[in-house]
């Protein structure tokens, strides 16, 4: 039974670096639906690295930071794909942020850093969705990958909050500018802590990740397979009905920051 209505749809993937990624596991469980998925990695570094995790599947590269290869790729899909049926859904799992000095005090952010991983993490959806507007299909679904949270003033996560919150609003907004054309949809899965190389990355995660462990009430974080699972039925025509919305996964987090027993390690 093909519930997800998944079967024969055609969707672009962006962001796959390997297979800790959210990307990945969106990407996996599309294809075990029997969809079919194009990626789109940074370099051709990348590339080759997910061509041994999805052979004979078309693969492009693209540096979202610059317009120009945006454009370049689009005009690359249309020589090469045949796109009659163009895509029923795109996946942005992009984001960057440079901690090359170190976590400081928001105040004492670059403008450098912070222009920069807004470029990436936010505006990057803005120009895709942009460039690749009539190649999708005019029910077509776009998740990205946002955060649980960007109320929580979180030390360790940098200046990120700030931007996926500007990623989480675009949401709203593309979904108000394209349905002067169409019905495609927005929206963004918003996980708690992940395991995932780019977040092994960022100074101080691995605690906050054991926190959020003791703090989930079911004490066990989120997986990526948990929030690709909730991207893949957004991606889905199920979901018909939801646009311009953040889909939370965090286990219940957000609901137990008083339990008990951490209150009691903390004050005893």
């Amino acid at each position: 039974m093909d519930f997800l209505q998944l079967n024969n749809k055609l969707f672009l993937v962006f962001g796959v670096a390997n297979k800790k990624s959210v990307a990945y596991q969106i990407a996996k469980m599309l294809l075990e639906e029997n969809a079919t998925v194009d990626f789109v990695v940074q370099n051709e570094s990348v590339a080759k690295k997910v061509r041994e995790l999805f052979p004979e599947r078309n693969i492009f590269s693209c540096d979202v930071e610059n317009d120009d290869e945006i454009k370049k790729l689009r005009t690359e899909i249309e020589k090469n794909i045949d796109l009659s049926v163009r895509y029923d859904g795109l996946v942005h799992s992009i984001a960057f942020a440079d901690y090359s000095d170190g976590i400081k005090p928001f105040h004492e952010t670059s403008k450098r850093a912070f222009l920069q991983a807004l470029d990436i993490s936010c505006f990057s959806l803005i120009s895709i969705c942009r460039e690749f507007a009539e190649l999708l299909k005019t029910n077509a679904s776009v998740v990205t990958i946002s955060i649980s949270t960007t109320q929580m003033a979180s030390e360790n996560y940098g200046f990120m909050a700030p931007i996926k919150a500007a990623l989480d609003s675009s949401l709203a907004f593309l979904t108000k500018s394209f349905s002067q054309f169409s019905e495609i949809r927005f929206n963004a899965v918003a996980p708690s802590l992940l395991k995932t190389s780019a977040s092994a990355g960022i100074p101080g995660y691995a605690d906050s990740y054991l926190f959020a462990e003791q703090i989930i009430p079911r004490k066990r974080a989120i997986s990526t397979e948990e929030a690709a699972a909730v991207a893949v039925f957004l991606l889905s025509p199920r979901s018909g009905g939801i646009t311009a919305q953040k889909i939370i996964v965090d286990a219940g987090m957000g609901i137990n920051y008083f339990d008990k027993e951490i209150i009691k390690k903390i004050v005893h």
